[in-house]
């Protein structure tokens, strides 16, 4: 008989975490299911980097039972998890950013084996998938660039076709948007509404301070605040002016238009924080 968890992807039960003496994660029950791609959203201080550190393993719970593709932490070669995980962040980016002269295709190529750098010859194969990737991020023409001659809307969307080269069960993508304008943002999210087209793409995790910068094939939400899971399920049930204000601490409207909750802060008074909000802080994973 299969397990009732069979079809998820991320099981979170009980999970704590708690550093010197201080609970940054408590009480988290989360299931993500095949098929699904969340949002993880919530204030600074929500607990999202803390979260995202215990997906891809760079921590452990205090407390707690955490599943990903099936393995359990503490139970599983860390190694070997990892590599079924595609992962964005700044910290990737910033790793890549030494390599000043590499071309940008080789940075995806890169990708094929997690390394910082292309440090193996090849196959025709490879190098058309890494370049039909690209293409399908609207990098395409950027291909033979310098990477770090690259825009950051550019080197973004190059990092995102590096992190799908190796076809991971799961992609996250933590705070994609940062730092970008107005036109860029929209560049990348784009682009993934049409890379994300292809049905056998893996499973997405998009962590954001932003609901608007949300894709709009992303069908759930989980929204962070204090350390706790404020509200999920079905983003349109989650992101809803009384959820957010919670979590925010301020009052706001939310339009949805095309599949993207466009939310916009109801006057101009001061901000009156919610004790969810006040509550402390995450520590860096």
């Amino acid at each position: 008989m299969a397990r009732p968890d069979a079809d998820a992807v991320v099981l979170l039960a009980g999970v704590g975490l708690r550093r010197q003496g201080t609970w940054i994660l408590r009480g988290v029950d989360w299931r993500v299911r095949r098929g699904e791609h969340w949002a993880v959203l919530g204030p600074n201080g929500a607990g999202k980097s803390t979260l995202l550190s215990l997906l891809t393993a760079f921590a452990w719970p205090s407390e707690g039972r955490v599943e990903v593709l099936g393995a359990r932490l503490g139970e599983v070669a860390v190694a070997e998890l990892r590599r079924r995980i595609g992962w964005v962040s700044a910290l990737v980016a910033d790793e890549l950013a030494t390599l000043s002269a590499t071309p940008a295709l080789d940075v995806v190529l890169g990708g094929l084996d997690a390394a910082i750098g292309l440090w193996r010859p090849v196959t025709a194969w490879e190098r058309e998938r890494a370049l039909a990737l690209m293409d399908a991020f609207g990098v395409g023409a950027c291909a033979r660039r310098p990477f770090a001659a690259l825009s950051q809307g550019e080197r973004q969307r190059v990092l995102v076709a590096r992190a799908l080269i190796a076809a991971p069960d799961l992609l996250v993508l933590d705070e994609p948007c940062s730092g970008l304008d107005l036109g860029a943002r929209e560049a990348l999210i784009g682009a993934l509404e049409e890379g994300y087209g292809e049905a056998e793409r893996p499973t997405l995790l998009y962590v954001t301070h932003h609901p608007e910068e949300v894709p709009a094939f992303v069908d759930h939400a989980l929204l962070l605040a204090g350390g706790r899971v404020l509200a999920l399920g079905r983003k349109e049930e989650t992101l809803t002016p009384a959820h957010l204000r919670r979590a925010y601490g301020v009052d706001v409207d939310v339009r949805w238009e095309g599949g993207r909750a466009w939310v916009r802060p109801l006057g101009t008074g001061a901000r009156r924080l919610s004790p969810l909000a006040q509550a402390p802080g995450e520590a860096a994973p």
